[in-house]
């Protein structure tokens, strides 16, 4: 990472603190949004360090799955912990038996007493807030402001999965097994620039809160909604598209948007 002490200021964080793993990922999740509006607007995504802490630091904006994992994986590499990068295809929201792209990165970070721990800053609506132990375990349950998380064993993957109305859902499936940095790349390179990618045709930004709290704006299934959501309650709100570029920053703190003439969103000029 080339500035820390920028970054902990993001997240709302003291440089001057003894931190670990959990409070950097905590303070992450809660403090920099979901977004993919740069995909949405036809600009590839970078991954490289200056410019995700130009975008995602510097700038205030968000980013998606890859731009916030790789983030928080320099940080804590900067803190002396070890990561390593994973690959995941994304289940929630898919019918039974869709075969989706490894289009998700999670981390596994090895702290100094050498236990390994899932982490994970960029699931967008939904993102765990706190890192879980590395590694399956049917039995366990993770309750975080809330919200609760497990991973149980598929054949060779692991899957992560939430407890939503009444039972375990599916979040992701992976295979335990670190990836190179050229196959980030190559699944970056589709997510935001493939005309079949969600994250190319459609919007989507959410925050995360500490108290356990949840808000998106998304155009996936059509119209625009805005759904709220807390470990009780949901509730979705359809919005007329003129009203994106208010909520974007009223809502999810990203001022200097509007939408253009062709209905998508574009940068201020």
């Amino acid at each position: 990472m080339l500035d820390l002490g920028a970054y902990l200021q993001r997240i709302g964080l003291d440089d001057g603190d003894e931190l670990g793993l959990r409070d950097l990922h905590r303070a992450h999740a809660t403090s920099i949004p979901f977004e993919n509006l740069d995909s949405h607007r036809g600009l590839a995504v970078s991954l490289a360090q200056e410019d995700l802490e130009r975008k995602l630091v510097h700038e205030r904006r968000g980013g998606y799955c890859f731009e916030h994992n790789l983030l928080l994986a320099s940080a804590l590499e900067h803190l002396g912990l070890t990561v390593e990068p994973m690959l995941a295809r994304v289940r929630a929201g898919a019918p039974p038996g869709t075969v989706r792209p490894r289009g998700h990165l999670l981390l596994r970070v090895t702290d100094a007493a050498g236990c390994a721990w899932h982490a994970d800053v960029g699931f967008g609506l939904g993102t765990l807030l706190d890192p879980i132990p590395f590694g399956p375990d049917v039995d366990a349950r993770y309750e975080q402001s809330g919200w609760s998380f497990r991973v149980v064993v598929e054949g060779p993957e692991l899957v992560l999965q939430t407890f939503l109305d009444e039972d375990w859902s599916d979040v992701y499936a992976f295979a335990p097994q670190p990836v190179p940095s050229v196959d980030i790349e190559t699944s970056n390179w589709w997510t935001c620039t493939n005309p079949g990618s969600p994250f190319v045709f459609g919007l989507i930004v959410a925050r995360n809160h500490a108290d356990g709290g949840r808000e998106a704006m998304s155009d996936w299934s059509g119209p625009v909604e805005l759904t709220r959501q807390s470990p009780d309650r949901r509730e979705d709100n359809e919005l007329p598209r003129e009203a994106i570029a208010e909520v974007l920053a009223d809502r999810f703190e990203l001022p200097g948007f509007a939408l253009g003439p062709d209905g998508r969103v574009r940068a201020c000029e």
